[in-house]
């Protein structure tokens, strides 16, 4: 039966790339000369990658996310893996860091949710959640593209990538 998995996984590659040429334009740039201003990014694990962003004031500190988020944007990395909603952390001095956890693999609720748009879409195509991956199979080509459709437009928050094509 043709099947594919709908995974969220980032090109580390390129993602790695685009942090190095943010740095470089960094250090480059005279508005952040003599700061504390640069970026990270910290592999803990296979699915756990964080970025942390350094500047010197708020505004500094939104000025390195608008650089990383160009670099991001210019190497095709989609920047709904970076997840900025978390607050500023204030170090010693004046100088504050930001965390940013790269999003890798699907959670169980986005992996319920998927499930519920298959099921509700009434396709017949099946779905099953294996470890942080969701394989949909089913008995036609054309319905898996319907339903690869579907889950990009409802699921538009999410960057979803849809690999491991078996016929």
């Amino acid at each position: 039966m043709p099947s594919f998995d709908t995974v969220i996984e980032p090109d580390l590659v390129e993602l790695r790339n685009a942090v190095e040429q943010a740095n470089k334009e960094i250090g480059t740039r005279f508005d952040f000369k003599g700061s504390s201003a640069k970026i990270e990014l910290a592999d803990r694990s296979a699915s756990d990658r964080e970025l942390t962003l350094f500047g010197d004031s708020d505004f500094q500190l939104q000025q390195v996310r608008d650089v990383l988020l160009a670099r991001l944007a210019k190497r095709g990395v989609d920047t709904r893996f970076i997840d900025f909603s978390a607050t500023p952390v204030k170090l010693g001095g004046d100088k504050l860091k930001l965390p940013a956890p790269v999003k890798s693999g699907i959670d169980a609720e986005t992996a319920r949710k998927i499930q519920g748009l298959v099921k509700a879409s009434k396709l017949k195509v099946q779905s099953a959640v294996q470890g942080d991956t969701v394989r949909i199979t089913g008995a036609k080509r054309d319905d898996l593209q319907v339903a690869m459709a579907m889950l990009r437009k409802e699921l538009h928050e999410q960057p979803l990538s849809f690999n491991n094509f078996r016929n």
